[in-house]
Order: structure tokens, then sequence, then C-alpha cells
């Protein structure tokens, strides 16, 4: 498999497009060429292309910021001596006076194909910034760890947000080159718009399932994004943000463990088992207990479940985290009642909604959550009907 940064650089007649023409690349710590080079260092070195500036969304480009909602300032590369411009600092949208460094954008962002992901919107953004400046922009496709599964529900209107800036499903089932054209032709956008595919690159082979096991090493995207279990487990997982149980933050396999000091896990797990056993397949759920060194709970010793899909149990067309995630909350609302789930902070710069709302895209998810008369079968119907209006709406977009 080849990624889209490694055709570009083994590829004369496309790397002569670019001649003349002022180049930026919008990167982060992942953004590496399938030999481990760092993505500026690789296009500074190549001789066609005139680096002229660089793009680094939330965590840095170099991937240097923790925690969410921890900015990043400008600065000058100390190697190429190039400007590098903070799309997650004073703005979350390129200035008129960024958009005057190049001519050219290129995006080389791995992303692990959730719709709150913050780098989906952050290429949206910039996407937006290039059609109304008139600037080109090449997506270097990269893969889907999660693959082609659809799950969830569609971004409602009116909820747009830094963790959803389109009417997007929460797993989409898209690679970032693919998600670029669909947004293209959703937006409207008359923009010059580019994608270098992979070669090679199949989402349904196994045993990666959309990841390229023993071809291509995992670098962390962001810093909590630590394993390709992280990634299949966060479309769910990352609910729990808006939530006052522990997401993981503070231990080694954030957002693959759930939990809280006051809970009884064996209990909830039971009661989901109840309500609906389909939505536990496909993993291998085991209770466990952890201990937050910083975040949530810190220094709490929490009761906590862990999500696995690295092992022999895991079945990649059975797996829906966002269902499972969804259930282990309607679980603790039904047998802790008085359970304060939801989690009342300013999130990602917004102070009036709800993170929970923000994070599922409307208010579907928490009010099924709170209903008692409201069950499984309830919240399937209305996933399934986003699920299928999803498949049709992306499969023009599909290039592979």
């Amino acid at each position: 498999m080849e990624l889209g940064i490694d055709t570009l650089l083994e590829d004369k007649k496309l790397r002569q497009r670019l001649a003349g023409r002022q180049v930026a690349l919008l990167g982060h710590a992942a953004s590496l060429t399938g030999h481990g080079a760092h993505a500026l260092d690789a296009l500074a070195d190549c001789a066609e292309i005139q680096l002229a500036a660089a793009f680094g969304p939330q965590h840095g480009m170099r991937g240097d910021k923790q925690d969410n909602m921890v900015e990043s300032e400008d600065y000058r590369d100390p190697r190429h001596g190039i400007p590098v411009y903070s799309l997650y600092g004073e703005t979350r949208r390129p200035t008129d006076d960024m958009m005057q460094a190049f001519d050219v954008l290129l995006v080389d962002l791995q992303d692990i194909g959730t719709r709150i992901y913050t780098y989906v919107t952050t290429l949206c953004y910039v996407l937006d910034a290039c059609a109304a400046h008139g600037k080109g922009v090449w997506v270097l496709d990269r893969p889907n760890p999660v693959g082609r599964p659809i799950e969830g529900t569609v971004l409602e209107d009116g909820w747009t947000s830094f963790v959803g800036a389109a009417p997007l499903i929460m797993r989409h089932g898209l690679t970032l080159g693919e998600l670029a054209k669909w947004y293209a032709e959703e937006a409207e956008l008359d923009v010059d718009l580019t994608v270098v595919p992979m070669e090679g690159y199949d989402p349904l082979a196994a045993p990666g399932y959309g990841w390229p096991l023993l071809e291509l090493s995992w670098v962390n995207p962001s810093p909590n994004a630590s394993s390709l279990n992280m990634a299949r487990c966060f479309p769910g997982t990352v609910l729990f943000e808006g939530t006052t149980l522990s997401e993981g933050r503070g231990t080694t396999t954030a957002l693959e463990v759930i939990g809280a000091p006051d809970l009884d896990v064996e209990r909830i797990l039971a009661r989901m088992a109840a309500l609906q056993p389909a939505w536990l397949a496909g993993c291998t759920l085991r209770p466990c207990w952890f201990e937050p060194t910083f975040h949530k709970h810190a220094g709490e010793l929490c009761a906590g479940l862990q999500i696995h899909t690295d092992n022999a149990a895991y079945r990649h067309d059975a797996f829906r985290p966002y269902r499972l995630a969804a259930l282990f909350l309607k679980a603790l609302r039904l047998d802790y009642p008085d359970y304060e789930i939801w989690r009342k902070f300013p999130y990602e710069y917004e102070t009036e909604r709800l993170a929970i709302d923000l994070l599922s895209g409307g208010t579907f998810l928490r009010e099924w959550v709170d209903d008692p008369a409201t069950g499984p079968a309830d919240f399937d119907a209305r996933l399934t009907k986003d699920e299928q209006a999803w498949a049709q709406t992306r499969t023009p977009h599909l290039l592979y």
C-alpha cells in the first residue's frame, strides 16, 4: 500500500503540477511518509516544491498539546524557516493574511473516521477558505482506520460546532480524501480540489479492516489516539467526554476504558445484556479498575469497562461502538436513576449547549437515555434510518 504523500513524492509528473507555485502543508504528528519521515521535512527536501508555509490543527503541527481545548501558537519552523500557523489558537479558520502565504494547500492529516474528530472540521474550514480565495487544495489521502462501517445519527439542523461542521454521520466510513469530495459537493464549493489517492488500499481487507496492519506503523494522530483499538472504540467512547464518567484520560488507555468510582460495572453489564445483547457483540468487554493521574476522577480508583477489538473475538461487521456506548448510558440511567450523568462545562468553546448534545449532534441520544419509556428498538429505528440514508449519500464519493 502507498500513501498519498508517497505517491506525490514519487510521481515527478504530479510534482511538476506544483512547479512555480507557493505550497503550504496542513499536517500534524502523524503526517509521515511510509518510511517514517515527517511530510513537512520530505516536502521541504523536494526540489520541485516551493514550501512557503504550514498549518497545524488541534494539538499542533508536531502533536505537542496533550489535552483538549489547549491552544497552539503560531511560530516559525526552526529547520525550514517558514511560518507555521495555528488553526487551533486565536482562530479556527485561516485568516485572510494566512491565505496570502500560498497558492496550493496540501492536506496530509490522519483521521480516525469519526465526525467529532476535529481534523474533519479543520478540513472543512480550509476548503471553505480556499474556495473563497481561489486557492487549490490537494488532499494526500490516508486510511480510515475503522474502515467502511457506518453508525450513528447524522448531525441535526442547528447543531453545527467545532465537533460537527457539516451533516455527517458519527462513524462515516470515508477516507479524508473522500470526505473532502463529499463536503465540497455538500457545501456547493467552487474549489480547485485534487485528491491524491492511495495505491493498493483495500478498506475491507482482513485483519485490519481499514488499517493496513504490518504495512503502516501506528503513529498517534492526537496524543490520546494511542492505538487502532482506540480508533475502533472512539465513535462510542468519545460520548463519555460529555458525561461525568471518565473516558480514561489520564491513563495509558484513554477512550478505550470508561468508568467512575461509584459504579457497579458488572451490574450495568448485566442490565445491558438484558436490554440488547446484540449490541455487545464483535468485541471483548472486560470489567476493570483504573486510576486516572489527571482529568476526571484524578487519583480515584474507578470501576470501569475496557473494550477490546484487538483479539480473536473482534468481528468487524458486528462491532457497533456507538450503540454499545449508548446502551451503557441507558443501563446506567435505569440502574442509577438519580445519577448525574451529563457534564455541564464549556466544551470546544461552546458555553450554552451541553457537551453530550454537541458530541452526539443533537438532543436525541440524551433524551433517549433519560426517558424510561424508550428502549433499544426506538434508538435503533432512528439510527437505521440515518445509516441507510448516509450509505446512499457517500456512495458517489468512494475511491476504493
